[in-house]
C-alpha cells in the first residue's frame, strides 16, 4: 500500500506528461494487486509441476587439477539440484555438459555444446526461456577469450555464433569462468540477460562468483525485495555482495567484478545502472504464476503474454534517454496500461 501511496502523491506534482505515466502505473499497482499469492519457492513442500517452457542448460568445462575438479563438480551438482528441487525446471530439460560425464551427462567438448545448442533450435519461441551456465576456466590471450574445455577450447566469437540463431522469449547467459568480461560485447540483444563474474579478459584468477550465485538460489536472504521468488538481478547483486566481502574479510586485492547487461548495448555494470538491471529483475529462475495455473491452458497463456509485456516495457525504458519525452510516455502508458488490463483479467480468471 505504501507504493501506493507515494506514486500517488508524485502523480499530483508530476507535469503532464509524467502525470500520463504515473498513472499508468498506479492503475498497474491497483491492477496486479500487492504482491504475489504464491508460496516462497524456498517453502514449497512438495515440487510444483515442472515448467515445459524452460530450458537449462549446464556446462562444466575443464578442471585442471583434482582440486578444481571436486570445486566445479559441487557447483554442478548443487545449481542442477536448486533448478529441479526449488526452481521448477522439469529434468529432462536441464542438459549437463561436463568433464567427467556420468549418467545422462555429456562430455563438456566444444562440438558437444555445439550440438546442444543446435538441439536448443527446436525449442526457441514466443514464450521461451533459455538459461546457460557456465562453470569452469576461461583464458584471454589479449585479442580473444577461450573457455576451457577437454579438447579444442572454444573462443568467445564462436561461442556466441552458436548461441546467435537461440530466439527465445528470453535467453539468459551466465558466464561463471575466469575471463568472462570478454564474452559482454559479443553476446548482447533484445530479450537477453548477460552475466559475466569478470569486467574483462585479464581477470584470469579463478572466480568466486559462482559459489554465491549458486547460493544465491538455495537461501531466501537472497531475496531482496521480499516477494517470495529470486529474480536474476537479485542472485547477481547477492552474489557480488557477497564475493567482494570474501576478498575483504581475508584482506586480499579484488580480483573479480562481476558485470550484467540487458538492456543489449554490450556493456555491462556492477549493479543496476545506466539502463542496466530492468530485464533481470523481472526474469526469474522459477514459474510460480505459471505452475500455479493449475493445468489451465488459457491461465498460461495469459501468464506467458504478461512475460512478454513486461520485457517489452523494461525494453522501452532501457532506451528512454534515446526518444523524444512525448513519445517515451506515450509508449510506456500505452503499454502500462495494456499490462495492468492483462493482470486484471489473471486475478479473475484466479478466482474462478
Amino acid at each position: 500500500m505504501s507504493s501506493r501511496i507515494a506514486l500517488f502523491c508524485r502523480l499530483t506534482l508530476a507535469g503532464p506528461w509524467k502525470r500520463r505515466v504515473l498513472s499508468a502505473s498506479l492503475a498497474l499497482l491497483i491492477a496486479s494487486g500487492a504482491g504475489l499469492s504464491a508460496r516462497s519457492i524456498f517453502a514449497q513442500k512438495t515440487p510444483l509441476p515442472p515448467d515445459r517452457t524452460k530450458y537449462a542448460l549446464i556446462i562444466s568445462g575443464i578442471s585442471g587439477d583434482e582440486n578444481y575438479a571436486g570445486v566445479f563438480n559441487g557447483w554442478k551438482s548443487r545449481l542442477e539440484r536448486a533448478l529441479i528441487d526449488r526452481l521448477g525446471f522439469a529434468p529432462e530439460q536441464i542438459a549437463v555438459l561436463t568433464e567427467k560425464p556420468t549418467g545422462t551427462e555429456r562430455k563438456a567438448t566444444a562440438a558437444e555444446i555445439a550440438r546442444t545448442l543446435g538441439e536448443l533450435l527446436s525449442f526457441v519461441g514466443p514464450g521461451r526461456q533459455i538459461f546457460i551456465f557456465m562453470l569452469g576456466h576461461g583464458s584471454f590471450d589479449g585479442e580473444v577469450a577461450r573457455y576451457n574445455l577437454p579438447g579444442p577450447d572454444l573462443n568467445a566469437r564462436e561461442f556466441a555464433e552458436l548461441v546467435r540463431p537461440l530466439t527465445a522469449e528470453r535467453l539468459v547467459i551466465v558466464n561463471m569462468t575466469s575471463a568472462s568480461g570478454e564474452y559482454l560485447k559479443l553476446l548482447n540483444g533484445p530479450g537477453r540477460v548477460v552475466i559475466t563474474a569478470t569486467r574483462s579478459g585479464m581477470e584470469q584468477n579463478a572466480p568466486r562468483f559462482a559459489e554465491h550465485f549458486i547460493t544465491a538460489l538455495e537461501k531466501p536472504e537472497a531475496d531482496l525485495d521480499r516477494n517470495r521468488r529470486i529474480s536474476l538481478l537479485e542472485a547477481f547483486e547477492y552474489a557480488t555482495k557477497q564475493t567482494a566481502a570474501v576478498y575483504e574479510k581475508s584482506g586480499r586485492l579484488v580480483s573479480e567484478h562481476a558485470l550484467l547487461d540487458d538492456n543489449g548495448d554490450g556493456v555491462g555494470h556492477p549493479q543496476a545502472e545506466a539502463d542496466d538491471g530492468g530485464l533481470a529483475k523481472i526474469t526469474y529462475l522459477d514459474s510460480l504464476p505459471q505452475q500455479q495455473a493449475g493445468g489451465d491452458p488459457e491461465l498460461v497463456r495469459l501468464f506467458e503474454e504478461r512475460l512478454r509485456l513486461e520485457g517489452a516495457i523494461e525494453q522501452l525504458k532501457s532506451g528512454k534517454s534515446r526518444q523524444p519525452a512525448g513519445e517515451y510516455a506515450s509508449s510506456l502508458e500505452k503499454l502500462l496500461l495494456e499490462l495492468a488490463r492483462l493482470n486484471r483479467t489473471i486475478r479473475a480468471r484466479q478466482k474462478r
